[in-house]
């Protein structure tokens, strides 16, 4: 029996709801399912996940799909035993909550082929986690220029090279040469993957043609977990690859230092007082406007409302987060 061509591996935990989706879109591809595996490393889900793969590799047994544990429980772990147990020239990543176009992996080979890039991807439609209105508003953020910045892999209309990608595809002997995914750092594992990638002298390429489909967080708490995440474990990074911060990753930290700055001015300072509430006004007045062109474009007009919550979650936790990071290691 071949080898197939592509490995899909997908670090995966509790996701029982959308496991079943993403292996559907797998299958869908336009390559044929002889050319494709899939990889599952599943942190011991404690949900029906592991029952969801068994049975649609029972209904699809010409798919293969391997099922292997990650006691580690980690994301770079998953990958990292994923990647062992992968035995296709091409590895791409996915995750448990993602769709992927019918043509996503041909798409992502053909690019590689072509010598676009060593890590290739697509930009990402986001779509709320939750039929609500804050779960929409959320979704909207998530591509909002004032949320995401210049992020190419959620806003790119043509393509070009980046600095990262979300759900990157690669040739085997790339992790070959740069080595796995860095299990020190349990978020951010794919930026400092792809900053060994750019430091070796290759390129990260993403291809708006290259689509999928990402669900955002459901609201605002666990919106606020995965940001605060983000912006600590970006520190942990930054120790290492102090150069890679983005201006959209910069202002976050910036903005919370400020207003913490101010607030305790505030408390014997009348001017800090007016310039820490101006400070809001004005920033509350930048994201409401800034809110009125997508709210009107999908007729969801609670998103008005939405929008600044979620763009405020998302920078006061990022900032948080980072400033956190640096007081622990402190």
């Amino acid at each position: 029996m071949k080898s197939p061509l592509v490995s899909v591996i997908i670090p995966c935990y509790n996701e029982e709801a959308t496991i079943g989706g993403l292996l559907h879109a797998i299958h869908q591809q336009t390559l044929p399912t002889t050319d494709v595996e899939v990889v599952i490393a599943d942190g011991m889900s404690t949900d029906r996940t592991r029952e969801r793969i068994a049975g649609f590799q029972k209904a699809h047994p010409e798919l293969i799909i391997k099922l292997v544990d990650n006691t580690k429980r980690i994301i770079p772990a998953a990958l990292n035993l994923a990647l062992e147990n992968a035995t296709g020239e091409f590895i791409v990543r996915m995750d448990g909550h993602t769709l992927p176009a019918a043509d996503y992996l041909e798409k992502c080979i053909q690019a590689l082929v072509a010598g676009k890039g060593e890590n290739v991807g697509g930009v990402l439609e986001v779509k709320p986690g939750r039929d609500t209105w804050i779960a929409k508003s959320i979704a909207l953020a998530a591509v909002h220029p004032l949320g995401v910045g210049d992020a190419h892999y959620r806003r790119a209309t043509a393509a070009t090279e980046a600095d990262t990608v979300a759900f990157g595809s690669f040739r085997r002997s790339l992790v070959e040469k740069i080595g796995n995914f860095d299990e020190t750092l349990l978020v951010n594992e794919d930026y400092e993957f792809n900053t060994r990638i750019r430091a070796s002298g290759g390129r990260i390429w993403i291809d708006p043609g290259i689509r999928a489909v990402y669900y955002s967080r459901p609201d605002l708490k666990s919106l606020a977990r995965q940001y605060f995440s983000y912006g600590y474990w970006k520190f942990k990074m930054l120790q290492r690859y102090p150069g890679t911060i983005r201006w959209r990753q910069a202002l976050p930290p910036v903005f919370v230092f400020g207003l913490l700055m101010l607030l305790l001015l505030s408390a014997f300072w009348n001017f800090a007082r007016i310039v820490f509430a101006a400070a809001i006004i004005l920033y509350l007045f930048i994201l409401i406007v800034g809110s009125i062109k997508p709210a009107i474009k999908t007729k969801q007009p609670l998103t008005i409302i939405g929008i600044p919550l979620a763009i405020a979650t998302m920078h006061v936790s990022w900032g948080s987060g980072f400033w956190w990071s640096l007081a622990k290691g402190a």
